[in-house]
């Protein structure tokens, strides 16, 4: 491998893998406790139990956002269904690529996800990056460089995916509205189902009556094909 290669590599592989744990960790809305100021969020359902390894969600916020606001979509759906919530904020107003190159992000994102799997147990076979708009975005890009790790990508409302490298084929789910006037459907959501679909990746794609949000409705079937 070249010099060149294995650096770019480096910026943008996670290595954190989910493994067993023997720790209990605390349940309920929980700061992530690795940054000052911007940080993160974490959510642990009171069903969880570590003989049942759960499903984990990462979500990634808007641009401008915090986990706060990408956590809210979902945070219902977790308790009911059983789902760990990661939410971790960008190193700056949005995420790195958008602004200049992979690096921060992913790495902090790699020390969350080791923080997660050093006290909970996560089943593999559904552990998802998700997003929101500018987070959607990076989902995918940060997903499809990181198929070894994630086993779907969820993503509302997308702009684009710039991944560098392709690992491994996770499932995809994308949705979008046909009323968006931020990132309009035809150059975005379209777009991106026919690139991925014309590379082999299994997408499931719903278009909803709407504009540059997540339905409830879209969060539950989300989460239900996720979990499928």
């Amino acid at each position: 491998m070249a010099d060149d290669e294995a650096a770019v590599l480096a910026k943008v592989l996670l290595r954190s893998r989910p493994a067993p744990v023997s720790a209990d960790g605390p349940r309920g809305l929980l700061p992530l406790g690795l940054a000052q100021g911007r940080d993160g969020l974490l959510y642990v359902p009171e069903s969880y139990a570590p003989e049942r390894p759960a499903p984990l969600i990462v979500m990634l916020h808007g641009a401008g956002g915090a986990a706060s606001r990408s956590i809210d979509p979902l945070i219902g759906l977790a308790e009911e269904c059983g789902l760990i919530l990661l939410a971790p904020d960008s190193r700056g107003r949005t995420w790195d690529v958008v602004l200049g190159g992979y690096g921060p992000d992913v790495a902090f994102i790699d020390r969350a996800l080791r923080h997660v799997f050093d006290r909970y147990a996560v089943s593999p076979a559904h552990l998802a990056i998700a997003g929101f708009s500018d987070g959607a975005s990076y989902a995918l890009s940060l997903g499809i460089m990181n198929g070894a790790l994630f086993s779907h990508i969820i993503a509302f409302s997308p702009g684009f995916s710039v991944p560098v490298v392709q690992q491994g084929e996770p499932a995809i789910f994308i949705s979008h509205g046909t009323a968006d006037e931020v990132l309009p459907v035809e150059r975005c959501g379209r777009r991106l189902r026919r690139i991925l679909a014309e590379g082999g990746y299994n997408v499931h794609y719903h278009e909803f009556e709407g504009a540059h949000t997540i339905p409830a409705a879209i969060a539950r079937e989300a989460v239900a094909w996720l979990l499928q």
